[in-house]
């Protein structure tokens, strides 16, 4: 064919193949198709420019996905894409199978991909042949999904070198195992073996200091940045004829080379050999080139890791006797998943810090931002906030130090300051106190131990690095025998599209309605927000970008929490919470009102519920209004044994040393009304005074089908 001559003579040549053209501008959002493609599409055959729309109605939608990350990844290896595409009719039932070979380029300037490629019809494999089984189908999806959250928590957690190594020799990936693993570095300008895995080169290895100019894949892949696959040994021998004869004695049949790239860099290869065939299909290369992706990730880190960890071994050794995280009469649980099972660098992390008073730190935090800056920046944070925690500074001062720090290093880089949430918890083992300042983070969670879940809402300042001047005041709480603090980042909440209240509600629901021991409720937690069931629940801001998560449990052991024993002992009687409601903030009457509703949120009767909670607001007004001291509410629910119904007991205790005495009616001011009410509603109550102070209680009894006051009308007062 001569240059310059019209598209139809090409156009002949094809259709003469059965073969279309189309090309697809995915900025414009319009396909251009020729009569050919429009008739495999099962449109009317003649040249259209269509929109993407009325494409995609014909494609089935499995199979529209897929294009998407087939595209992505032919762009990011420079190859041809191909795509098998189920093509459907009007009534959703397929028409027939067309494979599409596609050349893609991406556009940076207007951020889209354009693809030009050939359309062709395949005749269906009969199912169980061969072919068959590597059609692509959805479930097949599924489980590679799975596999790569599953392998991207696995290298995520690893934190040396031969862990991340362990770990890649044990991934079983969906369909088809490679039975050989090798990862090579670069050191200078020769390839070296960093690990290796299913044969054992011998001490007179070839591979070990291999320059890196060598016609071996595996240098090639360093020297290019790109991947090589090579499905047969005649391919191989074909394409490194001087090399083959290292790679035939292994007696393998197909062979993967991958560029392990961190941050722009390829920073060596990983080899996956097969001792069977491999076709590598744009789905294997999409696993293939995931896992490199997360196991050049994990290599960095540990690497990272490894250097950093010989710098603070000996920081630590000079600053603090090695206690370990073990904390008497408690446990603690971790878990820590990166962005999309670990793609991504971010700014997560949590730590346990041992005190010099003999009490621990509990530290959660996130640095804002998706990248090597927040992942250097959350280091150095986390450093620092050791730092100052082990000085013996106060949950305050920790927190408005490590704001000043973090301020103080925008300030050295004032076109990327970042800003970080944070969340520190002192906790004194013996008494079960715990102290907490909160820098923007969201607010401690506590499960009782018998399930119930309470959101305690705490005093909050800025995120650290605003204002190199803010105040974290603290807020005192305590956790019960069998109860467990939850505190994580915004990931655990809002991952799959939620905000805080869906994520809140998805996240409760897996706290009330867990059975096992805490370590179990970690992964619980971490799979409902994360793992395979999680893509059923996803929340309406669909479009939010997934993040890190990072988990702390704390649970101080006793009956039913499940941290110490993995037995499910029998629910404890008691459920208690406190709250300090101080002079200065009138409005933690309604925190305060809130978290009695939720302390009773499965007392069956409504009426005693909104009795008890208009009695509490009384109660703490009173305070409030009458004395110049702060209230302390405590509130407890007890009983249920056999039949016999609950009590709740609710204590508010001033400072105050006047008792107040029941009015007449006559006399309507507003403490004698309260306790006027208290009298009505109550079942019983008193007033006993309390060193300084008082303290009024009352209490009501849940008997089933039964109003509040008693059948005889009357009161039993202690």
């Amino acid at each position: 064919m001569r240059t310059g001559e019209p598209l139809p003579a090409l156009g002949d040549v094809l259709a003469a193949l059965d073969t279309g053209l189309w090309h697809w501008d995915t900025a414009a959002g319009l396909v251009t198709v020729d009569s050919m493609s429009a008739r495999l599409l099962g449109l009317p055959p003649e040249q259209a420019t269509l929109t993407e729309a009325r494409i995609r109605s014909r494609l089935h939608p499995v199979d529209w996905n897929e294009i998407t990350g087939v595209v992505q990844l032919a762009v990011a290896e420079s190859t041809l894409a191909e795509v098998r595409i189920r093509i459907m009719d009007d009534r959703n039932r397929v028409l027939r199978v067309v494979r599409s070979r596609l050349k893609p380029s991406f556009d940076r300037m207007r951020k889209a991909y354009v693809l030009t490629g050939t359309l062709q019809e395949v005749t269906e494999p009969t199912p169980g042949t061969p072919a068959g089984r590597s059609a692509v189908t959805g479930d097949w999806r599924r489980s590679r999904e799975a596999f790569l959250l599953d392998a991207g928590r696995a290298l995520a957690e690893a934190r040396s070198t031969q862990e991340v190594l362990r770990v890649a020799a044990n991934l079983s990936m969906p369909g088809f195992s490679p039975d050989g693993l090798a990862v090579f570095g670069v050191e200078g300008d020769r390839l070296t073996i960093i690990g290796h895995h299913g044969h054992e080169p011998g001490a007179d290895n070839p591979f070990t200091y291999m320059p890196i100019d060598t016609d071996y894949p595996a240098a090639e892949v360093v020297r290019t940045g790109r991947a090589v696959y090579l499905s047969s040994p005649e391919q191989y021998r074909a394409r490194y004829p001087l090399t083959w004869p290292l790679a035939q004695r292994f007696g393998r049949q197909s062979w993967a080379f991958l560029p392990l790239t961190a941050s722009g860099r390829t920073m060596g290869a990983w080899l996956a050999a097969f001792a069977y065939p491999v076709a590598f299909t744009p789905d294997e290369r999409s696993v293939l080139t995931t896992v490199a992706r997360m196991l050049a990730q994990a290599l960095t880190r540990a690497g990272t890791a490894e250097s950093e960890r010989a710098l603070t071994d000996d920081l630590q050794r000079s600053m603090m006797p090695k206690l370990g995280p073990r904390i008497p009469g408690m446990s603690v649980t971790a878990r820590y998943v990166p962005t999309g099972g670990g793609l991504q660098v971010g700014g997560d992390w949590y730590d346990v810090i041992p005190l010099p008073s003999g009490r621990f730190a509990l530290v959660i935090g996130d640095v804002q931002g998706h990248d090597v800056r927040a992942a250097g920046l959350m280091g150095q944070l986390r450093i620092a906030l050791r730092a100052y925690a082990s000085e013996g500074h106060r949950p305050d001062a920790v927190l408005s130090r490590a704001s000043r720090f973090l301020h103080g290093i925008g300030e050295a880089d004032p076109a990327d300051t970042r800003f970080a949430t944070c969340l520190y918890v002192e906790v004194d083992p013996a008494s079960g106190v715990l102290e907490i300042a909160r820098a923007g983070h969201p607010d401690p969670v506590i499960r009782m131990a018998d399930a119930t879940v309470l959101t305690r809402p705490t005093a909050g300042g800025l995120p650290l690095g605003i204002d190199p001047d803010a105040d974290y005041p603290t807020t005192p709480l305590l956790l019960e025998p069998g109860e467990t603090l939850l505190v994580c980042t915004d990931g655990l909440i809002e991952t799959g599209g939620h905000d805080l209240e869906t994520g809140w509600q998805r996240l409760r629901a897996i706290l009330e309605g867990h059975k096992g021991n805490q370590e179990e409720l970690a992964d619980a937690l971490v799979q409902g927000v994360h793992g395979p069931s999680s893509h059923h629940t996803t929340g309406p801001l669909a479009d939010r970008r997934e993040d890190d998560i990072a988990v702390l449990l704390l649970c101080r052991q006793g009956d039913g929490c499940g941290c110490g024993a993995d037995t499910d002992t029998v629910r404890p009687p008691v459920r208690r919470t406190m709250l300090t409601v101080a002079q200065a903030e009138p409005e933690r009457v309604a925190v305060a009102r809130q978290q009695l509703r939720e302390l009773l949120h499965d007392w069956s009767s409504t009426d005693q519920v909104d009795s008890a909670v208009l009695l509490l607001s009384e109660m703490l007004t009173n305070v409030l209004v009458h004395t110049d001291t702060d209230a302390l509410l405590l509130a407890e629910v007890t009983g249920g044994g056999d039949g016999d119904g609950r009590r709740m007991r609710i204590e508010v205790t001033d400072a105050g040393d006047d008792l107040p005495h029941l009015r007449r009616p006559g006399e309507l001011a507003s403490s004698g009304r309260g306790l006027l009410m208290i009298e009505l509603l109550a079942h019983t109550w008193g007033v006993d005074p309390r060193g300084e102070g008082k303290s009024i209680w009352f209490e009501l009894y849940e008997r089933e089908g039964e109003g509040h006051r008693r059948p005889d009308g009357h009161h039993h007062h202690h």
